[in-house]
């Protein structure tokens, strides 16, 4: 289960982590009128996703009037398939340096793992990716908990002359991790500002099995992820311009980079699971085709369980409302009758996932 911003911060403030002051607000009126307390604001979007920055969900405003005017703008944005229906408003504090703390399980070596960079603000996959000697990872014992002299290695990691203060956070943050029955814990960035080290930003996911003896209680967000979910399907938006509608998570991710490897990106990832029906087929397309940046969808169905015919009854619903290019690969159970249905309605088919992907990056690039 993943945490909004301010609800992640809200549990940070509990645990004396320093964080900015805040208001959540629904309407234009209500960031207006937080402002004016304020002076100086940042207004960033609330959803379950990254990538709010380049979205446009995340602005500063100097004047109560222009957070209005830009609260006005990001609430009712869709951001990778998630609609914006709250506002953090929050104190605007100049990073003089951005860090990056954040804390996940090594499943590997069945334990946590901090991960600290003097290099914040941006994805940590990229620091991992351009600069890895930019990473300190200190795997924590379960039983033991984080020592000190971890806690002062992780400090000095970031930055010497702060280290006292960043190792009471980074102690703290670790309490949070374990107490809240977290996956991840990240600040991101780990601000050092002229009032001292503060989390501009904080996210969090607990651990599903262990929601039973937390209080965390999940809102309704409408976002595509959503939808899918209640549907039995697991949706993932991402930044590309492909649709994508896959039953199974390993052939879903082989589809995603044979279309990276035609030139295109992925819009999603979507797995309809084994087993999936006409219904729940028809609805993926609903899904999937309701992104504004989708320009194609590929179709990749693999019949075991999945029946290609039930598939095909499925496309074939929904495909006259359809405005955007389709390729469909079949193959497995009840293959030949589906391609015979839907060969009816001149819908675009492969035989194999190299030729669908190959097609549907033609179709969504025709230049």
């Amino acid at each position: 289960m993943k945490l909004y911003e301010y609800a992640a911060k809200e549990i940070f403030s509990r645990y004396n982590i320093p964080i900015p002051g805040s208001s959540l607000v629904s309407d234009a009126d209500g960031a207006e009128e937080a402002a004016q307390k304020m002076g100086e604001v940042v207004i960033k979007a609330q959803v379950l996703t990254g990538g709010r920055g380049k979205a446009g969900g995340i602005a500063k405003a100097s004047s109560p009037q222009e957070a209005k005017s830009q609260a006005k703008r990001i609430l009712g944005m869709s951001i990778k398939g998630f609609p914006v229906k709250k506002v953090l408003i929050e104190e605007y504090r100049e990073p003089l340096k951005e860090m990056y703390l954040g804390i996940t399980i090594d499943r590997k070596k069945k334990c946590p793992v901090i991960m600290a960079s003097p290099q914040g603000g941006i994805d940590i996959e990229e620091v991992a990716k351009n600069s890895p000697e930019k990473i300190t990872l200190i795997h924590i014992h379960p039983l033991t908990g984080i020592h000190e002299y971890q806690a002062r290695m992780l400090a000095n990691s970031l930055d010497r002359n702060k280290a006292p203060e960043l190792v009471d956070i980074i102690k703290k943050l670790y309490r949070v991790f374990i107490n809240n029955d977290c996956q991840l814990v990240e600040i991101n960035p780990l601000a050092q500002t002229k009032d001292g080290i503060i989390a501009l930003d904080g996210k969090m996911v607990i651990d599903d099995n262990a929601l039973f003896r937390q209080d965390f209680s999940e809102e309704e967000t409408g976002s595509l992820e959503e939808v899918a979910k209640k549907n039995g399907m697991s949706y993932v938006g991402l930044d590309g311009e492909i649709g994508c509608i896959v039953n199974g998570a390993g052939l879903a991710m082989a589809t995603l980079d044979m279309i990276k490897h035609y030139g295109a990106t992925p819009a999603n990832f979507m797995d309809v699971r084994a087993g999936a029906n006409a219904q729940q087929v028809k609805k993926a397309l609903e899904i999937v085709s309701s992104n504004k940046n989708v320009k194609a969808i590929i179709i990749n169905i693999f019949g075991g369980l999945t029946k290609c015919d039930e598939a095909a009854e499925g496309i074939i619903e929904i495909f006259p409302e359809l405005k955007i290019p389709l390729v469909v690969r079949l193959s497995g159970t009840n293959e030949s009758e589906g391609r015979v249905m839907l060969g009816k309605y001149g819908i675009h088919m492969a035989t194999s996932t190299e030729e669908a992907a190959k097609g549907v990056v033609g179709l969504g690039h025709p230049d």
